[in-house]
C-alpha cells in the first residue's frame, strides 16, 4: 500500500474481534514506528505500554467504559515524562507534540498492517496510573485498541473533512 492509500484507509475502528489477537511480529512493526518517531532535540521522552495479558487488560479496560474497547485483544498506552522532554526558552514543553507524532506513526503503521485502531483521549487517567504503577511525572497521553475488526465491520466510504480551500492559506 502506498502512503496516500494508508492515509485514506486510516479510520477509527470501534468493532474488534477479541478472538483475533495481532501476532507479535505485526505488533513489533507498529511499536517500531513509534520508537523511530522524531522528537524535539531527539529526547524521546516516551514509553509505549502494550497491554495484551488478560490480567492487565482487566485492570486497564475500565479506563474507558465502551464495550468496543473491551473487545480489543490489545491496548496500546502512550506515556511520557515531562521532565525528559525538550523545553523551549519560553517554557513550552514538547512532550505532547512528541507523543502525538509517535502515536500517529503507530496508528499509520497499524493501518498499513491491516490492524484497527481508535485514538482515545477521553479515558480515566487515574485508572491507568494505578494499573501501570506510573510515577507522578509520567503523563498518560493517549490510548488505542489494537486488533482486527469483526467480519461484520463496515468500512467508511468517505472521509469527512473540510475542503482544502477552507483550511489552506496560500501566501
Amino acid at each position: 500500500m502506498n502512503f496516500n492509500e494508508v492515509l485514506l484507509k486510516r479510520e477509527s475502528v470501534r468493532n474488534y474481534d477479541p478472538a483475533k489477537p495481532v501476532d507479535i511480529d505485526t505488533l513489533k512493526i507498529i511499536l517500531e514506528a513509534g520508537r523511530i518517531s522524531p522528537s524535539a532535540a531527539n529526547y524521546q521522552p516516551w514509553e509505549f505500554w502494550l497491554i495484551s495479558s488478560p490480567e492487565m487488560l482487566e485492570k486497564v479496560k475500565p479506563c474507558y467504559e465502551r464495550q468496543w474497547i473491551a473487545d480489543a485483544p490489545h491496548i496500546l498506552v502512550v506515556t511520557g515524562d515531562q521532565n525528559q522532554a525538550w523545553e523551549r526558552s519560553d517554557g513550552f514543553n514538547s512532550l505532547q507534540t512528541d507523543l502525538a507524532i509517535a502515536m500517529h506513526q503507530m496508528v499509520l503503521a497499524a493501518t498499513n498492517e491491516g490492524v484497527g485502531t481508535c485514538w482515545v483521549t477521553n479515558f480515566k487517567p487515574d485508572i491507568l496510573r494505578k494499573a501501570l504503577g506510573l510515577k507522578e511525572t509520567i503523563k498518560v497521553f493517549g490510548i488505542t485498541p489494537l486488533g482486527y475488526p469483526h467480519d461484520n465491520f463496515t468500512k467508511r466510504t468517505a472521509i469527512m473533512r473540510k475542503p482544502m480551500e477552507a483550511v489552506v492559506i496560500y501566501c
